[in-house]
């Protein structure tokens, strides 16, 4: 569905978007109403306002909704099975004695920061936070403290190079909207990406730790405070707390075994990645049914699916039948539904707001500013991605527009890399509740909406203003 014309003029359409996000705080934070019921109530109020047309309401907060679902759900479902599987075998607590016994305890969140960046090269953000939900409340729970010194670092990897790297969607459109060589912007938002997740996750993490103690949820592993887990069938001889290895001594599957699991949705997706840039460019014949099959199979969902049913397969030679896993399944599903329908009712929030063609007059009345055209870029890219909450909408809308202007500028490849950097930034900070990663973070680490406006928001921003200052830097100097 298609952005409609605008029905107001600019000024109306912002007023009428930072009303409806003053509303759903509100709602929220003030009068504690559910978040998914608030969510739907301010995009129909919002929808009504903007002038959508009445009779087309409720086909644009579906399409809203269906569409983020689309992406969101089985993506969170197949993780969790994954990461539940891995939980009641004790491999996710392999994994995490093995990763502190060879960087250190004091080592763990910088640990686990490097391992996502690498498995974040070829995976979107939301994919590789699901994979990697387990393995983040696993070292958390061992070593006790805030989960956002353990989880920001991971989750701010994924962020930095989601936005930043190609193969992801948005630098790749930027870069081809602004004519730029990909190899360049790939070289380039690199680094970049190492040095703002160094600098506005990683440290800003440990700030954000000793400020705010999140509790690890048991979205894994059931009742953890003065409660007993739930007998799963698996587990057998399980250590206590009391700084024992808390691991599963006679199911427990090995190191190797753990990572050959966790490698299968990156090989598969890596897989898809190279071979839809190899058709594009030409080097393969695009319909070669070999290829079609191997895309296939390394779609994110069915790469997943594939990660489970071999860990359905790890845990059936560890005891547990095929009724007792389903039970496990079932058990790792439950706890889900309120974070897979508040992340569809974000998207549909966000969905709206696009329509309206919030972002259509916005970009109009940026498009001359006056402004040197790293910092415009940036600015229009930081309004947008406020505006309508979509880092890669705000991306490639913003890359169109200032794509004229980095033409008649005469900039070489290396300054469209930065620009698309400048771009990439500006889509990355201040997260906020128009954004279905907002409510992913927030349910998958158990905060209230409060607390995660002022941690993973403040994280995306200092994110991105990092990268920003790292390319305005190298812009001068060029």
């Amino acid at each position: 569905m298609e952005a409609i014309e605008p029905a107001y003029g600019t000024t109306t359409l912002l007023l009428i978007a930072a009303g409806a996000v003053a509303l759903l705080l509100v709602l929220i934070i003030k009068l504690r109403l559910h978040a998914f019921v608030s969510l739907v109530l301010v995009s129909a109020l919002t929808a009504v306002a903007a002038g959508i047309p009445v009779a087309d309401v409720s086909e644009t907060l579906l399409a809203g909704f269906g569409g983020t679902l689309g992406s969101v759900a089985l993506l969170v479902g197949f993780g969790v099975m994954l990461g539940r599987l891995l939980e009641v075998t004790g491999g996710a607590q392999v994994l995490a004695d093995t990763l502190i016994g060879r960087f250190g305890a004091h080592r763990a969140p910088f640990a686990l920061g490097i391992a996502a960046l690498i498995f974040g090269f070829p995976i979107f953000f939301d994919a590789g936070l699901v994979v990697f939900l387990p393995i983040i409340l696993t070292v958390a729970r061992r070593f006790g403290g805030s989960l956002l010194h353990y989880g920001l670092p991971a989750a701010g990897a994924f962020a930095a190079m989601h936005a930043l790297v190609p193969p992801h969607p948005g630098p790749v459109a930027a870069g081809e909207t602004l004519d730029g060589d990909l190899g360049v912007v790939l070289l380039v938002g690199l680094p970049v990406a190492l040095i703002s997740w160094y600098v506005g996750a990683y440290l800003v993490s440990r700030v954000l730790g000793a400020r705010f103690d999140v509790s690890v949820p048991d979205l894994l592993f059931g009742e953890q405070n003065g409660g007993s887990r739930p007998d799963d069938g698996v587990n057998e001889g399980r250590a206590g707390d009391g700084g024992g290895v808390a691991t599963a001594v006679r199911t427990a599957p090995s190191f190797a075994t753990v990572v050959s699991l966790l490698l299968i949705p990156l090989v598969l997706i890596t897989f898809n990645t190279v071979l839809s840039t190899l058709v594009t460019a030409g080097t393969l014949d695009e319909g070669t049914r070999w290829v079609e099959v191997l895309q296939l199979i390394g779609t994110t969902p069915i790469a997943l699916l594939i990660a489970v049913l071999a860990a359905i397969v790890v845990l059936g030679r560890r005891g547990a039948s095929l009724a007792e896993t389903s039970t496990i399944l079932d058990q790792a599903l439950a706890p889900i539904c309120s974070i897979i329908l508040i992340t569809g009712a974000g998207g549909m929030f966000g969905f709206v707001l696009r329509t309206s063609g919030i972002g259509e007059a916005l970009t109009t009345s940026l498009g001359d500013l006056g402004l040197p055209l790293i910092l415009q870029a940036f600015v229009i890219a930081t309004a947008l991605r406020v505006a309508q909450g979509s880092a890669t909408v705000a991306l490639t809308t913003t890359a169109g527009l200032v794509a004229a202007q980095a033409s008649a500028a005469d900039v070489g490849d290396f300054k469209l890399a930065l620009l698309v950097v400048a771009i990439a930034a500006g889509a990355t900070v201040l997260s906020h509740v128009n954004d279905s990663g907002f409510w992913l973070v927030s349910r998958f680490f158990g905060m209230d909406e409060r607390t995660t406006l002022k941690t993973w928001t403040v994280m995306e921003t200092t994110l991105g203003l990092t990268a920003f200052a790292v390319a305005s830097a190298l812009w001068v100097v060029t």
